[in-house]
């Protein structure tokens, strides 16, 4: 057993964050020593709240030093949950903040993933606006942007954001370790409605498998009915050749998306704005999703600052025929978007091709037909896909059909 452990991040630049600091004793009870940004407002509270935790947790005497820099409760509770654990008292269980009503929403396999959000695992500041910025998806990130040494922190606060925090309506995800380790991840997350689990470094289908048994394993413990998606992402020249298989290696599978960094690093070159070095594994990618019936999602832009960069890999992804890219800035979503959205050329091609298939089907005919040319039902589904993001990007009014085809007699 440890005598003193502590958890959390504390200094002038924090915010949003704690730093505890629990000591054993022998006894005496509790010894609270809290030093807060808010103390007047709110000093008692983070006090009861933190006498509240050690109670939960095992702990009947120890002295504890609480530095607040602005945390929310679920901050505190993660914190102060990690440097119990870290202990090792063996008396630890779990401390599980309120599980709110605007974080039990559910996803779907058919949506837009246009843009998802990258965000630091053990950096509570960065999550409690991210859905404002409305992005597809926020990503907590367990795996690159976290140290090896704050992997367990990072654990129990992506768990409590998961329960606390309102994305607006962003598809929860969560990118967990590189296998083997990120089987550990899932037993913090899975139970707390995470919507789509990424798998990094993902080299084959059993990779695949071996995270959707165990999900269906914590499902079985808890007698848990739900469905978790799954985005491999293909980061290594091996990764690339088994494509296909790793898209195809679960129904649960709902994108696959590659990582350029690692992937350059792996074939012993360096990533450059044209992308001629990525250009096979970034087809192959594609080809393998469409082949699998899964929506292919294209690399983050690194840099932040150049916007007109960003715009011109978007144009770029989406001609090759990716759905959507990551992020990891805020100011990258709008961006990225406004690109994906179609184009006035697209819009009224698919306003076509959508009404002369409704005006075929109010006639009960099997075939559709514009003009000449028959349409065939991936053309329509196409369509279909193309009016709605075109609706949703707000370039296009919902009673578009107005006065349209469909009206005449």
């Amino acid at each position: 057993m440890i005598k003193t452990a502590e958890s959390g991040r504390r200094g002038p630049d924090v915010r949003s964050d704690c730093w505890i600091r629990i000591t054993l004793a022998d006894d005496g009870g509790v010894q609270l020593n809290v030093n807060s940004k808010i103390k007047v407002m709110y000093g008692s509270a983070v006090e009861n709240l933190a006498k509240q935790g050690l109670a939960q947790l095992g702990i009947r005497h120890a002295s504890v030093e609480i530095d607040d820099n602005g945390a929310l409760p679920f901050v505190i509770m993660a914190r102060l949950e990690c440097a119990a654990r870290r202990l090792k008292t063996n008396q630890t269980g779990e401390w599980l903040p309120e599980f709110r009503d605007s974080c039990q929403g559910a996803t779907a396999r058919e949506r837009f993933r246009r843009s998802r959000l990258y965000l630091p695992g053990n950096e509570p500041k960065f999550m409690l606006n991210a859905g404002l910025h409305k992005p597809d998806g926020i990503i907590l990130d367990l795996e690159d942007s976290v140290a090896p040494s704050e992997k367990d922190a990072a654990r129990l606060l992506v768990r409590n954001a998961l329960r606390q925090v309102d994305f607006y309506g962003a598809e929860r995800m969560v990118r967990i370790n590189q296998i083997p380790h990120g089987i550990e991840d899932l037993a913090y997350i899975v139970p707390h409605n995470v919507h789509v689990v990424l798998i990094p470094k993902c080299e084959s289908a059993e990779q695949v498998k071996l995270v959707d048994d165990e999900i269906q394993k914590i499902f079985t413990q808890r007698r848990l009915k739900k469905t978790i998606f799954l985005m491999p992402i293909v980061e290594s020249a091996l990764g690339a050749i088994r494509a296909y298989e790793i898209a195809s290696a679960s129904p649960n599978v709902v994108a696959l998306t590659i990582g350029l960094e690692d992937y350059t690093a792996d074939i012993g070159t360096q990533r450059t704005l044209e992308g001629k070095e990525s250009f096979w594994a970034r087809s192959q990618v594609i080809n393998a999703a469409r082949a699998a019936g899964v929506q292919p999602i294209d690399t983050v832009f690194s840099d932040v600052q150049d916007m007109q960069g960003l715009r011109d890999s978007v144009l770029e992804a989406k001609a090759l025929g990716f759905d959507g890219k990551g992020c990891i800035h805020p100011r990258q979503i709008p961006v990225i978007h406004d690109a994906f959205a179609p184009d006035e050329t697209e819009i009224e091609k698919a306003k076509k091709i959508v009404l002369a298939f409704e005006k075929a089907e109010a006639q009960g005919l099997g075939v559709v037909s514009l003009g000449s040319k028959m349409i065939d039902p991936p053309v329509v589904k196409r369509a279909l896909r193309t009016i709605k993001l075109a609706g949703d990007s707000g370039k296009l009014e919902p009673n578009w059909r107005q006065g349209g085809e469909h009206n005449e007699k």
